[in-house]
């Protein structure tokens, strides 16, 4: 999505799960408004969190005029077979995107093709990159002439509908993501607890939430040097998202039924 809008509003790793809510991105034109919709990717359920992850896919694409399925070329996970028919059963149009193919070989790229046209028969295959923006003018323009006739959803000016408290929590994230191993970016959450804004300065307060008191001290680090990384990468890249200087500080908090606690859950904006 982050292509196609020109902007940068998902953010990006290579860990499952980086997106977990659905996030609007919208372009207009002169004589058109396109709205992403960028939602969690595929997955089985574990959690009450997973639930609400997968909720976002089910509702993008009831609400869609088409779809765009976007694949890892170099990824072997299964897709559920649930999904598979459901998206093989849309009736609006479908491309199947494979995405990274600069990463790739063209015996893979083949072999992916080939698997996809049996799986999905009535999708328009499209080899991509993302990355070396292959392909992504080609799909914007197919996106352009298969939108129906509709007056506009959004404002002309309006790039998407979530808030700034809401991507300064997801650039904490990203920086999770990124910096630790294993278990620990699946079971945060980042809350952001204030967010001021003064002339000179943005002052945010996020609290990190982990599922287990183990998570804390690998949060925080040896004599807490792991989270002062955090909060350096951290601010800058906020800085740069809100072109302001900001004040930026960090706390870690155990709460053990946050992925399952359908309270919290909505408090965090995991309902449609």
């Amino acid at each position: 999505m982050n292509a196609l809008v020109g902007e940068r509003l998902s953010i990006i790793t290579s860990k499952a799960q980086t997106t977990r809510h659905r996030i609007m991105g919208i372009v207009n034109g002169e004589n058109f408004q396109i709205v992403y919709s960028d939602t969690p990717g595929i997955l089985k359920p574990n959690y009450k969190l997973h639930e609400k992850m997968m909720k976002f896919v089910d509702t993008a694409m009831t609400d869609a005029d088409v779809v765009l399925f976007v694949v890892d070329i170099n990824d072997n996970e299964q897709v559920p077979d649930t999904y598979l028919q459901q998206i093989a059963n849309l009736k609006v149009p479908v491309m199947l995107i494979l995405n990274k193919i600069d990463a790739s070989s063209q015996q893979v790229l083949e072999e992916k093709v080939q698997f996809w046209k049996v799986a999905l028969p009535k999708a328009e295959i499209i080899p991509a990159s993302a990355l070396q923006k292959f392909n992504v003018s080609f799909i914007f323009d197919k996106i352009v002439d298969l939108l129906p006739v509709s007056p506009p959803f959004y404002d002309k000016d309006q790039l998407t509908d979530k808030t700034e408290r809401f991507f300064v929590s997801e650039i904490i994230r990203e920086k999770i993501l990124l910096l630790y191993d294993k278990e620990i970016p699946y079971s945060v959450e980042v809350i952001i607890d204030e967010f001021r804004e003064k002339p000179e300065i943005n002052v945010i307060r996020a609290v990190i939430l982990v599922a287990r008191d183990s998570q804390k001290p690998i949060i925080i680090g040896a004599g807490g040097k792991t989270i002062k990384r955090l909060g350096i990468e951290s601010r800058k890249d906020i800085e740069k998202f809100l072109d302001k200087r900001v004040f930026l500080e960090l706390n870690v908090k155990v709460d053990p039924d946050w992925r399952d606690s359908e309270i919290r859950l909505k408090r965090m904006g995991y309902s449609e």
